[in-house]
């Protein structure tokens, strides 16, 4: 398998950059249960941030509310400074064509093989793109992902590292602003999960791109997180580097650096 170019462990510095995502007041309830009870958070140009939490925290439902797969009780979403809560179907598939999602799974259609992933996700993104383009775009990813030679393959015929690899070329072939991560190490063993934690950090350096991280994998959060936010019981309970929640003074929090 062909390595992705490596890039020193340095992760993008956003400190004067523009918020490019923002949730206020977040409230989200199915029946009695009440998932988000007033989540807020933000996202600066090119950042890179992790969102830890016990299994039932709400991650995935905050995820999903991202990109308008569920919709809010309250609170506003704000992607590209617009507030995506009060916007019609079409003026919210205009913001999902920004975004990239790259599922625990990978998500790839098992009838198609690596080409046809790929080309069936760009021509539905821009229906016009020559054929020329088209080739030139699929090799791009893939040598982004150092899969080139898998591009005739099937689903059925990779490992599942190689098939979060061709997940993330399948995201990033339509050049996205933003990127969300739903556990890209799932399922992995340690030394892929670092393989696919240092490539989310090589997308974001040659992409320029503002990405959150779901995940459970504390080494996937070390090595990709610009800074990490903890959700407890539907809200965020501690923000900040990795090394400052390490050495945390609450016990809760620190109990996730054990």
């Amino acid at each position: 398998m062909t390595q992705a170019k490596p890039l020193k462990n340095k992760k993008t510095t956003t400190d004067s950059a523009e918020t490019i995502l923002e949730l206020k007041n977040v409230c989200k309830s199915f029946g009695d249960n009440d998932v988000l009870k007033g989540l807020n958070l933000s996202v600066k140009k090119g950042e890179n941030l992790v969102i830890l939490g016990r299994s039932g925290s709400g991650k995935s439902i905050a995820i999903k509310c991202l990109v308008g797969l569920i919709h809010v009780d309250e609170g506003e979403i704000k992607i590209f400074g617009t507030d995506i809560t009060e916007l019609r179907n079409d003026d919210l598939n205009d913001i999902r064509v920004r975004i990239g999602f790259l599922f625990q799974n990978g998500a790839l259609y098992d009838s198609m093989t690596v080409r046809q992933n790929l080309e069936f996700t760009l021509k539905h993104h821009s229906p016009n793109v020559s054929s020329a383009e088209v080739d030139e775009a699929i090799l791009e990813a893939l040598e982004s992902v150092g899969l080139e030679e898998a591009i005739d393959k099937m689903p059925s015929e990779l490992s599942g590292g190689m098939r979060k690899r061709i997940g993330l070329a399948r995201t990033i072939i339509i050049k996205p602003e933003i990127i969300l991560y739903d556990e890209p190490t799932t399922g992995l063993d340690a030394i892929t999960s670092r393989e696919i934690s240092e490539l989310i950090l090589y997308v974001q350096k040659k992409y320029k791109t503002t990405s959150i991280i779901i995940t459970h994998d504390m080494a996937c959060a070390k090595i990709t997180a610009n800074r990490i936010m903890i959700l407890k019981d539907g809200v965020i309970c501690a923000e900040g580097s990795y090394a400052e929640l390490e050495k945390s003074e609450d016990e809760w929090v620190r109990s996730f650096f054990i």
